[in-house]
């Protein structure tokens, strides 16, 4: 068994000590390199006593598609496009949790002696390919032979997570329409994100269907976009901040690629068990988490987080975000950003882009959307179906 006992419990196993976003969008006339270069501008930024070409040692960039751009060999030309050349540049690629996945691996850097401060990001240009493209890149995270020969697609995927959800919990449409209500409105207060406006839940519910019952409203977005961290041991902090943020647990697990080989359609094995890691790595309990941010490529998908992550019984999802627990002021506020529903989906950044919310939130600099007193922060990323999972919990002195 691969043991992952690499911190004392508790204790941070790295540092945030700086985290920059790009607008999320349709970015015309961009290339991803433009795109991640501007996150990397304000990381850069926000963190004056780095500096980039001397003190940062690795670069590691969750990138899902060469398709978008016919562009492969990302992590050399993201190194190329932010000034680091010549660290040592390394793509991640796990779908829609690539960076989420590149963040585990810039810990495991800095963990294991190889580096004092490293950069993780992560990076996609989807915009200005049609929805029938992007609809088939993104599908090539699914079973080649027995989900896409036969037509499958994420929406009809998730469409089937939430038929089962619905025939065995009960869950409606209107608890999933709220989901998306709810991040339309965090949204709306996030001067990066892609929908910066709210939308009704009649609005939502009345919205074309996609795959039932999923609507055009349940469904993420077609983005641009790019996130970037950067990482040090807990004791370098003070040379660059008095601002950081600890990463305290870190958790990740795999499934089958295909959605027709699990056991279960309502709940994510590989999220079960990354979040439990992660939380007996952080000796965190759910309750104990302030805010969150969880990969809601499809309103089912965060009503399935909430029960994965513990933040409510299995099947008490729908009833959670309905009664307002997961809004702003509420018990525990998910996605603030406005999530990949409203912040938008570029699928590559996603990972750490939820880790630049959580930096923001433990921080105090999320203005509007701000949490009060927030001291404990959760991310969840998942790839595919759920055939990877990644969970990280974050920790303010």
């Amino acid at each position: 068994m691969i043991k992952e006992n690499f911190n004392v419990k508790g204790e941070p196993l790295v540092s945030i000590i700086s985290a920059g976003l790009s607008k999320f969008g349709k970015l015309d006339g961009l290339y991803a390199r433009e795109i991640f270069a501007q996150a990397a501008k304000e990381t850069f930024d926000r963190c004056p006593n780095l500096d980039p070409k001397k003190d940062i040692q690795a670069l590691f960039v969750g990138h899902m598609g060469e398709s978008y751009e016919h562009q492969g060999h990302t992590g050399s030309t993201m190194a190329d496009w932010t000034g680091l050349l010549p660290v040592p540049a390394t793509r991640v690629e796990a779908a829609c949790a690539s960076s989420g996945a590149a963040l585990r691996v810039a810990i495991q850097a800095v963990r294991s002696g190889m580096a004092d401060v490293v950069m993780v990001g992560g990076v996609e240009k989807m915009t200005h390919r049609t929805t029938a493209e992007v609809t088939e890149y993104l599908a090539m995270a699914s079973d080649y032979p027995f989900e896409q020969w036969n037509g499958i697609t994420f929406p009809g995927l998730y469409a089937l997570m939430a038929t089962a959800h619905m025939h065995e919990y009960g869950t409606t449409e209107r608890q999933l329409a709220s989901v998306a209500v709810k991040n339309h409105y965090h949204g709306s207060m996030n001067p990066k994100a892609q929908i910066q406006k709210e939308i009704t839940l009649e609005a939502a519910m009345s919205s074309r269907v996609i795959a039932w019952p999923l609507k055009l409203y349940d469904c993420s977005l077609i983005t641009d976009g790019a996130s970037c961290l950067v990482l040090t041991k807990p004791e370098l902090t003070k040379k660059f901040t008095d601002m950081p943020v600890h990463i305290i647990g870190s958790g990740q697990a795999s499934d089958t690629i295909g959605l027709y080989e699990r056991e279960s359609f309502t709940s994510l094995a590989s999220a079960k068990v990354a979040a439990k890691k992660a939380y007996e790595m952080a000796e965190v309990r759910p309750e104990n988490v302030d805010c969150a941010e969880v990969h809601d490529c499809f309103t089912i998908a965060e009503i399935i987080a909430y029960e994965d992550l513990g933040f409510c019984k299995p099947g008490e999802g729908g009833k959670i975000v309905e009664s307002g627990e997961t809004r702003l002021g509420g018990r525990i506020p998910v996605n603030t950003s406005g999530g990949l529903k409203a912040k938008g989906h570029p699928v590559g950044a996603t990972g750490t882009g939820q880790a630049y919310e959580m930096y923001l939130q433990l921080t105090g600099q999320a203005d509007r959307r701000q949490v009060k007193d927030a001291k404990v922060g959760l991310t969840h990323n998942v790839g595919g179906s759920g055939a990877t999972a990644t969970v990280h919990i974050y920790r303010r002195d």
